[in-house]
């Protein structure tokens, strides 16, 4: 089995050009997560980098502080398995080439 060293490096630089476009590409796709009937709204990118929150004023007590970090946490939960969902669907066929655990996949 004949090895030649230069398919070697431009496969390397061939797949190294292909994460840079992943990365990039990773912060355009964005999400949003919601919980609470869309009471509580997450919005986020593919770096899974928090956007923007938004927050329905009916939710907002004093006195009941636990329901809105409680539903803070489902709607990240939930955007946090849309992105991934999305990052799939839209990356797939290049995440597919990386060998499981290799970093940037899920």
């Amino acid at each position: 089995m004949n090895i030649n060293p230069f398919d070697i490096l431009k496969n390397a630089q061939k797949i190294q050009e292909q994460m840079g476009a992943f990365q990039e590409k990773l912060g355009t796709i964005t999400t949003t997560g919601s919980a609470g009937g869309g009471m509580v709204e997450i919005d986020m990118n593919g770096r899974l980098e928090l956007l923007s929150i938004r927050i329905a004023k009916e939710v907002i007590n004093p006195e009941d502080v636990e329901l809105l970090q409680d539903l803070i946490t489902a709607a990240f939960t939930n955007g946090m398995e849309k992105i991934k969902e999305a990052i799939n669907r839209e990356l797939g066929a290049f995440a597919g080439m990386m060998p499981p655990g290799f970093p940037g996949t899920l």
